[in-house]
């Protein structure tokens, strides 16, 4: 059903008009507390989202290869990156009220609209397909046969989707989005070097092996785990279908800040947690699957520790795979002009729904697969992200700045200096990547 043919009142208009008494009554009682707790969760969510499972893989992958040094700070880097990006992304959708597909459409038209959206499609179901290699990597240290794990995974992802209300779908994923900080003891029984951190926060550290292309690989793959398009179409799908407005703005913007600084703790804590195999010159290039990397780490961290880091990585690839085919969903009923909503009832929303289950099934089928190479996919997902996410900057930042549509929201100078300085990096290091994919031997001479 699209927009035009809805009824005047419906499930998902009720429901959100009493979200948003709750909003009134909070503010006028100035219980400010309250107030940000109410309208928490898109930034959260889409930050500890975005720590999924080729994420976390990624950050083990660095600390495992480089230690401590260099990737620490950057990592710092790479989410204050994530906060301008998707605090464009807050400002956007309070100002329009629409989601990030059908404002493509409307403002450039349907080639560039579906530009977008193949973009995003071809990101999302590659990125899927990792959650659900991190769900059976987890399941596979746990001692359960790859296809029960998968199993649990979609079970949890379809039965997520069943509550068909977006506060209570939104609420139960911040509790389990939580259990990313299962990594930070995880960090601590690795007993980490406190000066050697601080130095590297202070210096930005050494580079050990120097600047090959294992070091480039790292670089846009730790980007890729940071900064990736279905962020912006799942925040703002998420702010419309919570119905933020104008005057949440502040707290909108408080959200993504705190989702960005607890996202950014998980992430050290998990390179910090794998740089003991660092210190033991383990060679992680030949690990199949992130269950290797908490194997490895049991002789490190003790069995607790390795049960730490096992369960992250499920619950990063669970909190993700529920976002990112939320996205996906958001997306392609924009596209289509049908109504995109978590508190819609499975008749009026069928399209929506089927969008999300459709490339979950797609995405576990593909993880089954025998003889997968499923840490090289997972790795490599994170990299095409990074080179994705340059067309996906460039929308955002067009409609950021189009005052016809955000008024006085509209982009200022420094936000298009940050903005574009992100697309400029971004295709710098992409474009380079490339040259050194084409002539290994450059760096060498």
């Amino acid at each position: 059903m699209d927009q035009e043919t809805a009824p005047l009142t419906s499930r998902e208009d009720l429901l959100r008009a009493r979200d948003r008494l709750k909003v009134k009554l909070s503010r006028a009682s100035k219980h400010r507390m309250r107030l940000l707790w109410l309208l928490a969760g898109p930034g959260v969510l889409v930050m500890l989202g975005e720590n999924d499972g080729p994420s976390m893989v990624s950050y083990a992958t660095t600390g495992a290869t480089y230690g401590v040094g260099f990737f620490v700070p950057f990592i710092l880097l790479t989410f204050a990156m994530a906060f301008v990006v998707q605090e464009m992304t807050v400002r956007l959708g309070v100002a329009t009220h629409r989601g990030h597909a059908g404002l493509i459409f409307q403002r450039f038209g349907p080639f560039w609209g579906y530009f977008a959206m193949a973009d995003l499609v071809f990101g999302n179901v590659l990125t899927l397909v990792t959650e659900f290699i991190a769900i059976q990597a987890g399941g596979l240290y746990f001692g359960l046969p790859s296809w029960l794990s998968v199993a649990i995974g979609v079970a949890l992802v379809i039965g997520s989707l069943a509550l068909r209300r977006y506060a209570t779908w939104e609420r139960c994923l911040l509790g389990l989005a939580a259990c990313n900080l299962l990594f930070i003891p995880a960090a601590l029984l690795a007993h980490p070097n406190g000066a050697a951190l601080t130095q590297a926060l202070a210096s930005w550290g050494p580079l050990p092996g120097g600047f090959d292309t294992a070091f480039v690989t790292l670089v846009l793959a730790n980007i890729g785990a940071t900064v990736t398009p279905w962020m912006i179409f799942f925040q703002q799908g998420a702010v419309v279908d919570k119905g933020l407005t104008r005057a949440d703005l502040a707290q909108g913007r408080l959200d993504t800040a705190i989702g960005a600084v607890v996202a950014a703790i998980a992430a050290i804590a998990t390179l910090v947690a794998a740089a003991p195999l660092f210190r033991a010159h383990v060679d992680v290039s030949h690990f199949a699957s992130g269950a290797d990397f908490a194997t490895a780490l049991r002789p490190h961290l003790g069995a607790f520790g390795a049960t730490l880091f096992a369960l992250g990585i499920v619950e990063a690839g669970l909190v993700a795979a529920m976002t990112i085919s939320t996205s996906s969903s958001y997306a392609l009923a924009e596209t289509f002009s049908l109504r995109s909503s978590l508190n819609l009832d499975f008749s009026r929303g069928r399209w929506f729904y089927a969008a999300a289950i459709g490339s979950t099934l797609l995405a576990a089928a593909t993880v089954l697969i025998p003889g997968a190479p499923l840490l090289a996919m997972t790795l490599t997902v994170n990299v095409i992200a990074t080179l994705l996410m340059a067309p996906a900057l460039l929308f955002l930042l067009l409609l950021a700045n189009d005052r016809e549509i955000m008024r006085d929201l509209a982009n200022g100078r420094c936000c298009n200096l940050a903005g574009g300085s992100i697309v400029v990096a971004l295709c710098l290091v992409g474009a380079f990547y490339g040259v050194i994919t084409v002539f290994p031997d450059l760096l060498n001479s």
